[in-house]
């Protein structure tokens, strides 16, 4: 089992640590050889060493990252050194997932390891950009300053997915409420006006006929039809998310839908900009920045731009701006202001400026393509609601004119 202590050295200053032990007192005994006084034993549980991979633990969320690196970035600059800012921040979070991060860290550190090293293994929480900026700044020596260019930029991260999620709130009610709505009628409603017409000698028109013949086959197999309508929505949803060819297939639908394209491209370059500028004022080398950014944008087209740039262009002894200037994936905008700022030796300024540029950029671009799929859904909502009010108000006529 593992352990989490706080104790006292003979001078008075306080360290804490974690150890591996079968009991409390075990801990105790160790403590007392070491000369250390006990101030508090907490058990971490019966979790493994990488406690983050153990099945219970917690996710870490955007906003631990985000106080994590804001609360170091914090400490080193006022001078507490690293080993102290974690100790505080152990004592601090009770949040057991980070807590473990914590001290895995600090664990590592005592043994000669890079700050880096834990972050790397942990892929599904911190991505290689977050790793490869801490890197750089061990290396550089201005580990504050990344810190807090990564907890802005986890910030802008965070807002941006936070504005577009909520833009997405209102069109995703509406299509949840109008497939209630429509399965209510054709599977319970429809079926039981069908039964009436069709235990008469009416004859209603075709259109009726196949819209009770739905109704009447939805009726009968509602059984398997919502368990079958579900598991099709969510196996969609992991084949699309989560494999490779699904995110090509969804990729190559969405870039052929212009307004969808526009958005998509333009979150792309915003995520070019501030990814790039956060690595190279990290101190990374230009080419290693743009293999990085590359595999970061989420953009197909974009990252074979940047890979190009990289391998065929910089590394092959082109300025950055020759390089851009070859590629004709980027506006013009973006190649004209990174040769401004290459001459002027402040590309990192400038990436953050035209970041902060596309941000705006992209909430135009949500207003508009909201401002086309609203309508579009209410008159596709108004027409099939349409047609299955003409489906019974018809034979109702009928049937009046017959009496």
């Amino acid at each position: 089992m593992k352990f989490h202590y706080t104790a006292s050295q003979p001078n008075g200053r306080m360290v804490d640590g974690s150890m591996e032990a079968e009991a409390a007192s075990e801990v105790l005994a160790r403590l007392a050889s070491q000369g250390l006084k006990p101030i508090s034993i907490k058990s971490l549980g019966n979790v493994e060493s990488k406690g983050l991979r153990s099945i219970f633990a917690q996710e870490i969320t955007m906003e631990d990252k985000v106080f994590i690196t804001k609360y170091l970035a914090l400490m080193l600059k006022v001078g507490t050194d690293l080993f102290r800012a974690i100790d505080i921040l152990v004592a601090d979070f009770d949040k057991q997932s980070v807590k473990l991060l914590l001290i895995e860290i600090k664990d590592s550190l005592a043994k000669g390891q890079p700050l880096y090293s834990t972050f790397a293994q942990y892929p599904k929480y911190f991505s290689p950009v977050f790793i490869n900026m801490i890197k750089a700044g061990e290396a550089s020596g201005n580990l504050d300053k990344v810190f807090e260019d990564l907890s802005v930029s986890l910030e802008k991260q965070e807002s941006l997915r936070k504005k577009i999620k909520g833009a997405l709130i209102y069109p995703t009610i509406l299509i949840s409420l109008a497939l209630v709505i429509m399965f209510v009628l054709v599977s319970f409603a429809i079926p039981r006006i069908a039964e009436i017409f069709t235990s008469t000698s009416l004859k209603p028109p075709l259109f009726s006929r196949l819209v009770f013949t739905i109704g009447l086959f939805a009726g009968r197999n509602s059984y398997w039809i919502i368990p079958g309508t579900i598991s099709s929505i969510i196996g969609a949803w992991a084949f699309f998310r989560r494999t490779e060819l699904g995110r090509k297939y969804l990729d190559r639908i969405l870039n052929r839908t212009m307004v969808i394209n526009q958005v998509i491209f333009r979150i792309a370059i915003q995520r070019f900009a501030s990814t790039l500028a956060s690595l190279l004022r990290a101190g990374m080398p230009i080419i290693n920045s743009l293999e990085i950014t590359a595999e970061a944008v989420g953009f197909p087209e974009l990252r074979a731009a940047l890979l190009r740039i990289s391998r065929e262009g910089i590394t092959k002894g082109l300025t950055i701006c020759e390089a851009f200037q070859r590629e004709k994936f980027f506006p013009r905008v973006v190649v004209n202001l990174i040769s401004v700022s290459e001459k002027a030796g402040h590309i990192d300024q400038v990436l953050d400026t035209l970041a902060e540029f596309y941000e705006v950029e992209i909430e135009a671009s949500i207003k508009t393509l909201l401002a086309l799929i609203e309508p579009i859904l209410l008159v596709f909502i108004g027409l099939i609601v349409g047609v299955i009010a003409l489906s019974i108000i018809v034979p109702i006529y009928q049937l009046v004119g017959q009496v």
